[in-house]
């Protein structure tokens, strides 16, 4: 692709609004950003077609999306689409999700993910495995027999798996797995992630020592904030090196608890929005199967039949919009909640989750009302809305 300059929107760099600029894109890359009549170069102008160019949103919890789940029977065509349906709504890069499941099932969807990796699929990052090594207690929407004890065969595979993909997270419970188990996930390269478990603070603590550096959708699944007992939730907040993910959809967690936990957070790490979206974005859908199970989809939520939240039906820019509208961030923040932030927390920030001379040309064409224009990935189109 020839080198172009992107203008005629205001730039969010990541830290700073720049008025009467242009983004320039050569080779996938960001070649820089510059004041509009002042370009080092002569290169062709293309006009955004919208108020605003932003960082791409990153999401380190997709379970789905444009009606495929991903699991044993996901493939690669499977993974494409999930990737296509969120890149409709500013997601650049995302981790597909893998809910507790069998070996085999895990196995199968591992190998899809190196193939998609393999393959330089647009939007995917690497995979997040949630379970099966969580506690039963807080199970959440999981199943239940399929929840078990990390085996050194687990442990072995998960380091393996690593290897074939650019990044996996795993969201493990210290009552199925040891410390000695984290701490050889970590040096084989693993990023770790404490939920869906009842511990206690200490516990959580020294697992974090152990190597562990992410919390799995905070507040949800997992022991609370006590006076007492401050739980994984206190574990989480007091320490600097736990980056924490958090549901900012107005289910899972109210936005004045959001408020509270964005305030309390103990730095440098800091707390990063996921949707945890299921198959449900981008379609009608009204309902689907998790392990043999029925989803319904009703009023933004997305439950088992007892009521249970299973996932939820939230995409990335309508996240934007209510920490910045309800939650009340400055549009700054949240934008660094979506992108910077979860980037930093995986380790990609080198080439992601800012505007930057050599970043990644991954960015979002915004409209005056938080409305997707088009979706950018290595500095191609991937979704137009015009």
């Amino acid at each position: 692709m020839s080198p172009f300059a992107l203008a005629g929107a205001r730039i969010f760099d990541g830290q700073t609004w720049l008025d009467n600029h242009v983004l320039t894109v050569e080779n996938g890359k960001i070649a820089g950003l510059e004041a509009r009549g002042k370009m080092a170069r002569d290169l062709p102008v293309r006009e955004a077609g919208g108020a605003m160019i932003v960082p791409g949103f990153i999401d380190l919890q997709v379970n789905g999306g444009g009606g495929v789940m991903f699991d044993g029977d996901c493939g690669v065509e499977g993974l494409e689409r999930i990737c296509r349906a969120h890149a409709m709504f500013g997601t650049t890069g995302l981790l597909p999700t893998l809910i507790t499941d069998t070996r085999e099932s895990t196995a199968t969807s591992v190998a899809a993910g190196q193939e998609a990796a393999r393959a330089g699929m647009p939007g995917f990052l690497g995979l997040h495995l949630e379970g099966p090594h969580l506690s039963i207690e807080r199970k959440g929407a999981h199943d239940p027999a399929l929840i078990r004890p990390m085996e050194d065969a687990d442990l072995a595979a998960l380091i393996e798996a690593h290897g074939g993909l650019p990044a996996l997270m795993v969201t493990l419970a210290p009552e199925n797995v040891t410390v000695d188990q984290v701490r050889a996930l970590v040096d084989g390269g693993v990023k770790v992630s404490l939920g869906h478990t009842n511990t206690t603070c200490h516990t959580a603590l020294a697992y974090a020592e152990a190597g562990a550096s992410l919390v799995t959708h905070l507040f949800n699944a997992m022991s609370p904030l006590g006076h007492r007992e401050p739980g994984v939730v206190g574990a989480a907040l007091d320490s600097g090196q736990l980056w924490v993910g958090i549901i900012a959809d107005g289910v899972h967690v109210d936005p004045v608890a959001i408020g509270v936990a964005l305030r309390a957070k103990s730095g440098p790490a800091r707390i990063f929005a996921v949707t945890d979206a299921m198959s449900t974005i981008g379609t009608d859908m009204k309902s689907f199967e998790l392990n043999g199970r029925t989803i319904k989809r009703e009023n933004g939520r997305l439950t088992l039949e007892d009521g249970t939240l299973a996932g939820a039906d939230i995409d990335m820019i309508s996240t934007v919009a209510y920490l910045h509208r309800t939650v009340g961030l400055s549009l700054g923040e949240a934008l660094r909640m979506v992108s910077l932030y979860p980037a930093q927390a995986i380790g990609l920030d080198h080439a992601k989750g800012c505007l930057a001379a050599g970043m990644d040309a991954d960015f979002v064409v915004l409209d005056d009302d938080l409305g997707v224009v088009s979706t950018w990935i290595g500095g191609e189109v991937v979704y137009s809305s015009v």
